[in-house]
């Protein structure tokens, strides 16, 4: 080669892209799109974010031939995010994936090196996992919601206001004798599962679900931490954090290395 020839530079190996919602400032807050993120960054895996409003969401997944993430119950299809296209293993023919149970299992079998479901755990960590998404985040659900509608940008709060999105906005709870019901009804679950990861102490830290070495359900629970600090920082992160001498700080702390944003 001559030494004024310029140099070949190697393309980039391809990358995973993540489509996730946009909120303020492009900061991404959603807590079933963070579990994927969380894996994501845990797992070294080169990945850049796609960012689609709420009005478009529909709209963009139906056009890269993303299957639907649930159906309702009258046979309707139900587009949500998070989506993933994997190129890296055929880039003719990516994987196409909706569903964050469904992307998180997959990134798994993948991707097995630095597993976030350590061996003969998955299934008492699916179990895990459905109570955080079913049970525990239920109560702050009427605080969170319209707290998360109103920092998000107009286009998108008239979106929710005039169509049926799968979760519209409720009405927010001003200061007051009801936000401060609404708040008690969250504590008593942040409670109980501060109580269960207790009985880790003495063989664990008794701060992540596994023991000593954060997992998938730790994921999920600092998923959901997120949201609370980046769209309720004053009206519920200043609450949660001190709650259980401190623990779930704690554990954000111990998520921490894995909240990178590409």
């Amino acid at each position: 080669m001559s030494r004024h020839e310029p140099r070949k530079i190697a393309p980039a190996p391809p990358a995973i892209l993540l489509y996730d919602a946009a909120g303020p400032n492009t900061q991404p807050w959603a807590p079933n799109i963070w579990r994927i993120r969380f894996i994501l960054n845990y797992k070294r895996l080169r990945y850049r974010t796609i960012w689609v409003e709420f009005p478009d969401v529909e709209t963009t997944i139906r056009s890269l031939g993303a299957p639907p993430s649930a159906v309702r119950n009258d046979g309707r299809p139900v587009y949500t995010l998070p989506v993933i296209i994997d190129p890296t293993k055929n880039p003719s023919a990516p994987q196409i994936l909706s569903n964050t149970n469904t992307i998180a299992e997959y990134l798994e079998s993948t991707y097995p090196a630095r597993p976030v479901f350590p061996p003969g755990s998955r299934a008492l960590q699916t179990l895990y996992v459905h109570y955080i998404q079913e049970v525990f985040v239920k109560p702050l659900l009427p605080i969170m919601v319209p707290l998360s509608h109103q920092r998000l940008p107009e286009r998108i709060q008239s979106h929710f206001r005039t169509s049926d999105a799968p979760s519209p906005p409720g009405q927010y709870l001003p200061p007051g004798p009801q936000c401060e019901v609404a708040w008690t009804a969250v504590k008593e679950q942040f409670e109980f599962l501060a109580n269960v990861l207790a009985k880790n102490t003495g063989d664990g830290d008794g701060v992540v679900a596994m023991g000593r070495e954060v997992s998938y359900a730790d994921f999920a629970v600092c998923s959901v931490l997120i949201w609370i600090e980046r769209m309720a920082p004053k009206d519920g992160w200043l609450r949660v954090r001190s709650w259980n001498s401190g623990r779930w700080l704690q554990l954000w702390e111990r998520c921490r290395p894995y909240m990178d944003e590409h």
